[in-house]
């Protein structure tokens, strides 16, 4: 991916203080659900930003746009955990928080993750460029690392899907530590 983005690299602050303690690990889950909005046929999006094992951001907003496939709900969802996950770590540096390596992100779209992850995919889809590119730049400069996770361990499918209870509790618990269970 460095060889097609060869500018890509991280911004890193000015006058972040030294990093001190122990360095933390970034984790992302991401999802959309393509049109779920019966209205609009919005896509919902949803994200679950973790730093070691504690979840600290969840986005849930429909997305601006409406994207005529599932491959473009999610590459539009990814790209917005993208633009999280860089602000994040970020502020991190700011605070003098050493971070470790690029931020892992798990999504459940075998396409979204093929043209993110290995340089010789090409978007046939020119409606997606800005996001598949933004997404790409990313990878290349070392600020995350997609990965493909399996639907029914999308920790982020709480946020864009009606779910079943018994589901919904699966993966609540699976996102919070509750000492009840």
């Amino acid at each position: 991916m460095k060889d097609m983005y060869p500018d890509a690299v991280e911004d890193l602050p000015p006058h972040a203080p030294p990093p001190r303690g122990n360095p933390i690990e970034l984790s992302c889950f991401v999802d959309s659900d393509h049109a779920g909005d019966k209205i609009t046929r919005r896509s919902q999006t949803g994200i679950i930003l973790y730093c070691n094992s504690a979840p600290i951001i969840w986005y849930s907003k429909r997305q601006n746009t409406v994207e005529s496939s599932t491959f473009g709900a999610e590459f539009v969802a990814l790209r917005i955990a993208s633009e999280l996950i860089i602000s994040l770590r970020y502020k991190l540096r700011m605070f003098g928080i050493p971070i470790l390596g690029p931020c892992n992100v798990f999504c459940d779209n075998e396409s979204v993750y093929n043209n993110s992850s290995f340089a010789e995919s090409q978007l046939k889809k020119k409606h997606n460029s800005i996001c598949f590119h933004r997404v790409r730049e990313c990878v290349a400069a070392g600020i995350l690392v997609v990965h493909k996770v399996d639907t029914n361990y999308n920790l982020s499918d709480i946020l864009t899907k009606s779910l079943p209870a018994a589901k919904k509790k699966e993966l609540r618990g699976q996102i919070m530590f509750n000492s009840s269970d």
